[in-house]
């Protein structure tokens, strides 16, 4: 490498570490909050379902109604982020969220629940897809997969955070001021989401050209990057969304966000609960061991996704955790009444779920180009929020008829199986583009 082009080389991974620490540990934030308020749901069950006179099929349908609006409203509002920006399309989804998660603490009936995670699914919609979006405003590609893989920590994240606060709320506030320990645990975790809102809006730009805190040399360093991975030739329509629906590649990725979600969804939702069944009775620790579980698979996200852009690969990535999660998920039967054994395949399950849609966003985010980006991102996330409703509605209903949540969980790991081999044969073996294989990332 010459002087020149390794001087080069030193200011873009400056530059895309200086935007990365602007940005990426205050969406993670975000997201973290977000994905704690969505899943929540799963330790206030270990109380309300007995104080409400509820079961797991109640449970199980409450869940999955979430990500029917949510699905409904994907594209819509990914299509209005794209034209209003990023700041205000926060601000609403943020703090409407916010006030749903708390007003869940009024729920006395299976139908009050419904309505409110029909409406809590419709307020947070847009909220993921505009993020991925957002963030192919500021990093090329040859940086998508360690940036969706830091940005998306905040699933396991959310486990390792919100699973002992959880869990500490339930036990030490039962009770106190005439309210459970399940109603607390929802206005507690709703409020930090109004404040973030208006941080947000206050904080973020809606791209770099409205960035005070980069130079007016990084700004064009920035857009020239952006521009060049915009006319890289060939992969996916540069038209409007009408023309994404033209190219079957679509469809492959819906299958896959499909499954992926399915996956996710089966281990944040009903981790407390196995955790419960194979012995573990005190809501405080099943709070802590989720959140050790949640430490474990944050780590491995960060380190698949790391691999994936150094070996400038997605498609073996993505097939390799797929069977993990799913083979972990047919392994939880072997381990029923065994706490540690139960953890640890949960731990596996966890990071073959979580690794599989770091990896999977890599690809929409790269392969949609020009005006169909945003809504392309939208409806391959529109399809992975009914798969993230599917999965918890056939678990708990399995449930409910068989006796065991093992019935359940075993489907979403065909499903889960389904989706990694399609991506073997769907994701191109290029899906790193060759123009970027020559710019190894440097940034941290």
């Amino acid at each position: 490498m010459t002087g020149l082009n390794a001087d080069a080389s030193v200011a873009s991974a400056k530059l895309y570490a200086k935007v990365s620490w602007r940005l990426i540990p205050f969406l993670l934030g975000l997201y973290l909050i977000c994905y704690i308020d969505r899943v929540n749901i799963g330790f206030a069950k270990l109380q309300f379902l007995g104080d409400l006179g509820l079961n797991d099929a109640h449970f199980g349908f409450a869940t999955g109604l979430f990500f029917i609006t949510y699905s409904l409203f994907d594209i819509p509002s990914n299509l209005v982020l794209a034209r209003i920006g990023v700041r205000k399309t926060l601000l609403r989804i943020m703090v409407l969220w916010g006030l749903l998660t708390a007003a869940q603490m009024f729920i006395r009936t299976a139908g009050e629940l419904y309505i409110i995670r029909l409406l809590f699914g419709a307020a947070e919609a847009g909220f993921i897809p505009g993020i991925l979006l957002y963030l192919t405003y500021w990093f090329p590609d040859q940086y998508r997969g360690r940036v969706t893989s830091l940005f998306l920590m905040a699933i396991p994240l959310s486990g390792v955070i919100g699973g002992p606060i959880s869990g500490m709320i339930m036990q030490h506030l039962n009770d106190v001021g005439g309210f459970r320990g399940w109603q607390w645990l929802f206005l507690l975790e709703g409020i930090p989401a109004v404040i973030l809102g208006f941080v947000a809006y206050a904080y973020l730009q809606d791209g770099p050209a409205q960035a005070h805190w980069l130079t007016e040399q990084e700004r064009a360093a920035l857009e020239r990057d952006l521009e060049s991975d915009r006319q890289k030739g060939g992969r996916g329509f540069t038209h409007n969304f009408g023309d994404v629906f033209k190219d079957p590649m679509i469809y492959a990725m819906m299958i896959m966000s499909f499954t992926v979600n399915c996956g996710i969804n089966a281990v944040s939702f009903w981790t407390p609960s196995l955790l419960k069944t194979a012995g573990l009775a005190d809501v405080g620790l099943i709070g802590w061991v989720t959140g050790a579980i949640s430490v474990v698979s944050a780590a491995a996200m960060v380190l698949i996704g790391y691999n994936s852009d150094r070996a400038l690969e997605r498609r073996w990535h993505f097939t390799a955790s797929g069977a993990l999660g799913a083979l972990s998920l047919f392994a939880l039967p072997l381990a029923a009444g065994n706490v540690t054994l139960t953890a640890l395949v949960l731990t596996f399950a966890a990071i073959g779920s979580f690794c599989i849609a770091c990896i999977y966003w890599t690809v929409p985010t790269s392969y949609f180009r020009g005006k169909g980006k945003a809504g392309g991102i939208a409806a391959v996330s529109m399809v992975g929020a009914i798969g993230s409703g599917v999965s918890p509605s056939i678990i708990g209903y399995l449930k409910v008829e068989t006796g065991s949540l093992f019935i359940g969980l075993a489907v979403v790991g065909v499903m889960m199986l389904a989706g990694a081999i399609l991506g073997l044969f769907a994701i191109p073996s290029n899906s790193v583009p060759a123009a970027v294989a020559t710019l190894k990332p440097t940034f941290p």
